[in-house]
């Protein structure tokens, strides 16, 4: 069971930010986040997005840090990852 973030390089909001996605459970996933006080707004669908400058503090929580194709690889691996198509199909 691990957390996982990939660097930051996604471009947004004036800021550059990172994925951060479990390898195991959802409930794993949340619970890192809400212990570190990031927001739920900021879940989508399969990870959370965290700005750069949380970078360095969620590491140190004990993220671990991956290259973003380990983190797809690993992500899908769990079978938690939700595909493009998925995230296009409305939702109810």
């Amino acid at each position: 069971m691990t957390v996982l973030i990939d660097q930051p390089r996604w471009p947004a909001h004036d800021t550059l930010w990172s994925h951060l996605v479990s390898d195991s459970s959802l409930d794993e996933l949340h619970e890192f986040a809400q212990g570190r006080g990031i927001p739920q707004r900021a879940f989508d669908l399969d990870h959370y997005d965290v700005p750069e400058h949380r970078y360095d503090e969620l590491v140190a929580a004990g993220a671990e840090p991956v290259t973003i194709r380990q983190l797809v690889e690993r992500l899908a691996a769990s079978g938690l990852r939700v595909s493009q198509r998925e995230r296009r199909a409305p939702r109810h």
